[in-house]
């Protein structure tokens, strides 16, 4: 009969490699978006010149190449415009655990009944629930406003934001190609 009296374990607490495992998924997920230097350049910002289909068509590559960065600012705007309701903001923060797990943190692609779900269909998918999840909440005209202007700061930045210096990789130029010809 062996005793394990005096030796060190190996290995550390599980609650402690999964708090680690979590946080190097948490840098590698945020590490996916695009970085806010790039984003918020001052010196990318120009009137279009040439009218509404160039606004447009910067619109379709920006939300393309910045896709991330502007979903975390729609959710930063709800979660603000949330702030003084309790029930609400508790379903955003469940939501937004939603958010982590299904669009922000995932290393590989998800699979849903045997096919491969696009990442914008998750992106729809997750913002059609957060906002109807959240009407339920009696915080509606909140809601609303701050969608609304989620949605103004979100098109007039992609609109003035120039793409002359993104570096686009096929999967953001099929999509803005996409936008463009449906609009």
């Amino acid at each position: 009969m062996t005793t394990t009296y005096g030796t060190i374990p190996t290995a550390g607490p599980p609650n402690l490699e999964y708090i680690s495992r979590a946080k190097q998924r948490i840098k590698a997920g945020l590490g996916t978006r695009r970085p806010w230097k790039a984003m918020l350049n001052f010196r990318s910002l120009k009137v279009p010149g040439g009218g509404a289909a160039e606004a447009l068509s910067r619109v379709a590559v920006n939300v393309s190449y910045f896709r991330m960065n502007y979903a975390m600012v729609v959710l930063l705007i709800l979660f603000l415009s949330l702030l003084w309701h309790p029930i609400s903001l508790i379903v955003f923060l469940l939501l937004m655990a939603a958010w982590l797990f299904l669009y922000f943190l995932r290393d590989e692609p998800l699979v849903l009944l045997g096919h491969l779900v696009d990442d914008r269909l998750v992106l729809v998918a997750m913002a059609i629930l957060t906002v109807a999840l959240l009407l339920l909440t009696d915080a509606t005209v909140n809601i609303l406003v701050a969608v609304a202007v989620a949605v103004v700061v979100v098109v007039a930045h992609a609109a003035f934001r120039r793409t002359e210096d993104l570096f686009l990789g096929e999967e953001e130029e099929a999509a803005a190609a996409a936008l463009v010809g449906a609009a």
